[in-house]
C-alpha cells in the first residue's frame, strides 16, 4: 500500500508541474536541438495512440523503446514486433519513414534478453548546381541497433540496461574544403519498472528511464565540432482499473526532460566574438557536464518538460481503444496534439493502429499530422515453455 501512495504522489506532482508550466509561458523561444532526433520519435503504434506514452504501460514486445525493465514481466516467453511510421505524409512524401523492429526472449523466470532496431529514411535528395543542372542524388538515413538485458529485482520490480550503436549518414563528400562523413555514437539506457501485480492486471505501475546516455556525434574530422545526442530522463505512472470480467481501462502519464542544455542565445549583434566564444564553450562541454548543465542552463525548468497523457480501454484483451494528448511548452517547440488508436489481438498475432489528429499550421504543423502508424506483434512462445 505504501508503494501505491508513492506512485500516486508522483502522478499528482507531475500533473502539477505540467499545469504550472502551462501557466508560465512568458519566455522567449529557444528550442533544445540535438543530433539524431529520430531517437525521440515514438516508433510504437500502441504508444503513439496514447499521446506517445509508454514508460509505465503494461509490458509488451515494444518495451525496449520505452522501458526495458518491463520485459521480464511479459506473459509470453518470446515475441517480435515491427512498426512503420510514415513521416511528412501530409506533404505527399512517400520515401520518408521510420521503421522499427523489437524482440525479446525470457531465459529464466526472472531474466530476459532483448534487441531492437530503428531505421529512419529521409528520402531521396537531388543535388543541382547553381544553374539548376542535375548532379548526383543522395538518400540520407539514420539507424540504431540495441541489445538489452533485464531482470526482476523482486516480484514487483524490474531493472533493464541496454547498449546502443547509432549511425547517422546525412551527407558525404567535400564541400568548401570540408569533408563530410557518416556520424557514429554509442549510448546506453538504464530503466526501472514497478508493477503492483494485482488480480487481473489491475493496480499501479510506475517507471523511471535514463536513455541515450552516450557519446557526442560528429560528421567531420573536426573533433571540436560534435553535437549532443538526445539523452533523456523519463518518469511514468499508469493505473489500471478492472471494470468487469471482460473489460479494463488504463490511464497513463509520462513526463520527459531532455538532458541536454539549451544552446546559448545571441547576445549583442555588434559583438559577434562574444557569441562565438559562448558557442565554442557550449560545443566543448563534456557529455557528463551537459547532463548536469541541463538542469541549470538559465531556462525555466518547468518549460523543459514534455507531457504525454494516455488512456487505453481493453475488451477481453482482444480489442483495444486508445486516446492521448502530448504537450510541449511554446518556448521549447510548442508541439501539442491529440492522438487516437485501436488494437486487435487474435491468438498469437496483434495489430495496432494510431492516428495523430492534425494540429498547428505552417512551421508548427506536426510531421505526423494525418498519418496512420501501424504495428504488428507476434507471440512465438508461451510463458510456460521457455523457463528452466
Amino acid at each position: 500500500m505504501r508503494r501505491h501512495s508513492i506512485g500516486a504522489a508522483i502522478l499528482f506532482i507531475a500533473m502539477g508541474l505540467v499545469w504550472r508550466s502551462a501557466e508560465a509561458q512568458t519566455g522567449t523561444v529557444n528550442v533544445v536541438t540535438t543530433a539524431v532526433p529520430f531517437l525521440r520519435i515514438s516508433p510504437d503504434a500502441r504508444g503513439g495512440g496514447m499521446g506517445d506514452a509508454g514508460i509505465a504501460s503494461s509490458p509488451d514486445v515494444n518495451a525496449p523503446f520505452w522501458n526495458l525493465g518491463k520485459t521480464p514481466f511479459n506473459k509470453m516467453g518470446t515475441a517480435i514486433g515491427v512498426n512503420y511510421t510514415p513521416w511528412l505524409k501530409d506533404l505527399g512524401l512517400n520515401d520518408v519513414y521510420l521503421a522499427s523492429l523489437a524482440g525479446y526472449r525470457q531465459i529464466t523466470d526472472d531474466q530476459a534478453f532483448s534487441y531492437s532496431m530503428r531505421y529512419f529514411s529521409l528520402g531521396n535528395i537531388q543535388f543541382t548546381d547553381y544553374a539548376g543542372n542535375l548532379l548526383n542524388s543522395y538518400n540520407p538515413r539514420e539507424f540504431s541497433l540495441d541489445v538489452g538485458y533485464s531482470r526482476k529485482l523482486s516480484a514487483n520490480l524490474g531493472l533493464g540496461v541496454a547498449l546502443r550503436y547509432i549511425n547517422s549518414s546525412l551527407a558525404t563528400g567535400t564541400v568548401n574544403g570540408v569533408t563530410y562523413k557518416a556520424g557514429n555514437a554509442v549510448a546506453g539506457d538504464v530503466s526501472l519498472f514497478y508493477t503492483s501485480d494485482e488480480k487481473e492486471g489491475a493496480g499501479l505501475n510506475w517507471g523511471i528511464t535514463l536513455s541515450n546516455l552516450g557519446t557526442k556525434i560528429g560528421y567531420t574530422n573536426d573533433a571540436a565540432n560534435k553535437d549532443f545526442i538526445p539523452a533523456n530522463l523519463g518518469l511514468g505512472v499508469a493505473y489500471t482499473s478492472v471494470i468487469d470480467e471482460t473489460s479494463k481501462i488504463s490511464f497513463e502519464l509520462d513526463i520527459n526532460k531532455l538532458l541536454v542544455p539549451a544552446a546559448p542565445v545571441l547576445t549583442d549583434p555588434s559583438n559577434p566574438s562574444q557569441d562565438s566564444a559562448n558557442l565554442a564553450e557550449y560545443k566543448s562541454m563534456s557529455v557528463v557536464k551537459s547532463w548536469a548543465k541541463s538542469f541549470n542552463d538559465g531556462s525555466n525548468q518547468l518549460q523543459d518538460l514534455q507531457a504525454s497523457v494516455g488512456v487505453e480501454y481493453a475488451y477481453n484483451n482482444q480489442f483495444m481503444l486508445r486516446g492521448g494528448y502530448f504537450y510541449e511548452s511554446a518556448e521549447r517547440g510548442n508541439r501539442r496534439y491529440f492522438s487516437a488508436g485501436v488494437g486487435l489481438k487474435y491468438d498469437a498475432i496483434g495489430i495496432n493502429f494510431s492516428y495523430l489528429i492534425p494540429s498547428g499550421n505552417g512551421v508548427t504543423r506536426n510531421p505526423l499530422s494525418n498519418t496512420i502508424r501501424i504495428g504488428l506483434t507476434f507471440d512465438l512462445e508461451k510463458d510456460d515453455t521457455h523457463k528452466n
